[in-house]
C-alpha cells in the first residue's frame, strides 16, 4: 500500500511554532513535505510573486519528514509545490497553519493562511487551514494538535470533495472545548485606524490598527459565536465566489 503524502504550509514561517504543530498534526496520517515561507506572511491572502525570483532552502529531511523555505507567500508555496517539486505526485491532504491568531469570520478572507488553503482546493486536494485564536508567538498548541488530528481524519477518510475547510480553535484547554461545530462564517468587517507617527528624521510613518465588528453578534450558528461558547469552528469555504442569487436581476438590466 503507498504511504500517502501531506503538505503543510503556512503564512508565520517555517519557524513558527504553530508550523511545528501543524507538522505534527500531519504526520500522523502519512509522509510529510513542507514547504512554508522563510518569514511571516501574515495577511498576504492570494498574493502571488512575479517581479522578484524564488529560491528554495533545505531545511531538514528524514525518512518520513521533510522540511523545505521559500522565499515566497504562502500561496507561492503550494503553487511551487504542486505545479513543480511534487509534480507527478499525488498529495492526500495539505495542511496549512497552524496560525498564530483566528481566521474566523472576514479574516479568511486576508488570510495568508486560508489562502494557500484555498489554493489547494484549486487543484483538487481537500484543504485544511487550522488556526489558534491565540496569536502570541508562545502559544498552547496541544488542543489544536489533538482537533486538528480529529478533523483532519475526519477529511481524509471522507468522500466529500472538494473540500476547503477554515478551522479555528478557541483559547481553552482540550478538555474544557465542548466539541466541534460546523457553521458559517459570521457577516462582520474590520474597522480600520491608522495612527501616525513620526521618526527621528521628522517623518511620518503610519501604523493600521483596528478591530473587528461583528454586524450579527446574536446570531448562534456563526464562527463567532461558536468560538465564544467554547467550540472549535469548522467552516466549509467554497472556491466559486459567484454570487448566484444576483445573477438573475442583472441578468434581466443588463443583457
Amino acid at each position: 500500500m503507498n504511504q500517502r503524502l501531506i503538505f503543510v504550509t503556512n503564512d508565520d514561517s517555517y519557524q513558527s511554532k504553530g508550523f511545528q504543530a501543524a507538522i505534527e498534526v500531519a504526520r500522523q496520517f502519512g509522509k510529510v513535505i513542507a514547504v512554508a515561507p522563510d518569514t511571516v506572511q501574515s495577511g498576504k491572502s492570494q498574493a502571488i510573486t512575479i517581479c522578484d525570483t524564488l529560491r528554495l532552502k533545505t531545511i531538514s529531511i528524514s525518512d518520513d519528514i521533510e522540511i523545505y523555505s521559500l522565499n515566497g507567500t504562502p500561496v507561492d508555496c503550494v503553487k511551487f509545490a504542486f505545479d513543480y517539486f511534487l509534480k507527478g505526485r499525488k498529495v492526500d491532504m495539505t495542511i496549512s497553519g497552524i496560525n498564530h491568531g483566528t481566521n474566523s469570520a472576514a479574516n479568511l478572507l486576508y488570510s495568508g493562511t486560508m489562502g494557500a488553503a484555498i489554493e489547494s482546493a484549486f487543484y483538487g486536494v481537500p484543504s485544511v487551514g487550522l488556526s489558534n485564536v491565540d496569536h502570541s508567538d508562545d502559544a498552547d498548541f496541544e488542543a489544536c494538535i489533538e482537533y486538528g488530528i480529529r478533523i483532519a481524519k475526519s477529511v481524509i477518510d471522507s468522500d466529500i470533495r472538494p473540500l476547503c475547510l477554515n478551522v479555528n480553535v478557541p483559547i481553552l484547554p482540550a478538555n474544557q472545548i465542548k466539541g466541534v461545530k460546523v457553521c458559517r462564517q459570521t457577516k462582520g468587517f474590520w474597522v480600520d485606524e491608522v495612527l501616525e507617527r513620526t521618526d527621528p528624521y521628522g517623518k511620518s510613518y503610519y501604523w493600521f490598527t483596528g478591530g473587528f465588528q461583528n454586524a450579527e453578534p446574536e446570531a448562534v450558528d456563526t464562527d463567532e459565536w461558536a468560538l465564544k461558547s467554547g467550540y472549535v469552528s469548522v467552516v466549509p469555504v467554497q472556491v466559486d465566489l459567484t454570487s448566484y442569487k444576483q445573477m438573475k436581476a442583472l441578468a434581466d438590466i443588463l443583457e
